[in-house]
């Protein structure tokens, strides 16, 4: 016997159906003895009709996701007289919300992807933050909608992160005295370019945590005030170049850092 097929029926992408459809099939040991086939982007009764008639041919079971009332009852109508299992996945779901919400639905077919628009461009912004993290690259400096900028250990990446949650392109470049920062950087419009500034005191006891959480004694170079203070001078330096707004991190977690930074981007916009 052939495998026994599983139409999955839409007017959109049918990515619904089939998610649900695979939930269901994850409880049978023979799932993989069957076949799934999706039909999306139904237009016309004409393609309902020759999938019922397959399912009917194969012995095939349809679930369907259709928001078109008579597509929906077609569907229902011929599988019952030509005795093919179907489900309605979403029609029970919207007949209940339309009694309980007393408002009719919009019966438009791919809402549900135009809602998960905030989705895409959340992963969208995650996938910039890791791309122009630590200034890797320097061209998504004039692609970012923020620039950060500070020494090691101002929390530069986890802000970029945090606001691409926000659905922000976020670029964070790492300001050492032995390395020219990127050109690209003073050419940013200023109000997009957010310097990172931090205490001596504070980055010293935040360097020698982050030594000791790798093994290494505090002697290093990198916990070393006079160091430390070369850095810092140098970022003070940079930013009075750019001439970008400063944020004093010392004590402040980052989402409150991130708070200040989405004020001042909102009020640059205005």
């Amino acid at each position: 016997m052939e495998k026994p097929f599983v139409y999955i029926v839409s007017d959109s992408v049918g990515e619904t159906a089939e998610l649900v459809v695979k939930a269901a099939l994850s409880q049978f040991d023979n799932r993989r003895d069957l076949e799934l086939h999706r039909v999306p982007y139904v237009e016309n009764m004409e393609i309902l009709e020759e999938t019922i008639q397959l399912a009917s041919d194969n012995g095939g079971i349809i679930g369907f996701t259709l928001v078109n009332p008579a597509f929906r009852k077609y569907v229902l109508d011929q599988c019952k007289t030509k005795g093919v299992e179907c489900i309605d996945l979403m029609g029970p779901m919207m007949d209940a919300m339309e009694k309980v919400f007393k408002q009719k639905p919009k019966l438009e077919p791919g809402l549900v992807h135009k809602l998960d628009e905030d989705y895409f461009q959340r992963v969208e912004a995650i996938e910039f933050a890791v791309r122009y993290d630590d200034g890797r690259d320097p061209r998504g400096i004039s692609k970012a909608d923020i620039v950060l900028i500070g020494v090691s250990r101002t929390s530069k990446t986890p802000l970029s992160q945090y606001l691409a949650h926000k659905r922000l392109k976020v670029a964070n470049v790492p300001i050492v005295p032995e390395v020219n920062p990127p050109e690209e950087l003073f050419h940013v419009d200023p109000s997009r370019c957010i310097g990172l500034k931090i205490s001596p005191e504070k980055l010293n006891d935040i360097r020698k945590e982050r030594l000791k959480a790798l093994g290494l004694g505090n002697q290093a170079s990198y916990a070393n005030m006079n160091r430390i203070m070369q850095e810092l001078e140098h970022f003070e330096t940079v930013v009075e170049r750019i001439g970008c707004h400063v944020i004093n991190v010392s004590n402040k977690a980052v989402e409150e850092t991130a708070n200040v930074i989405l004020n001042i981007t909102k009020n640059s916009s205005l």
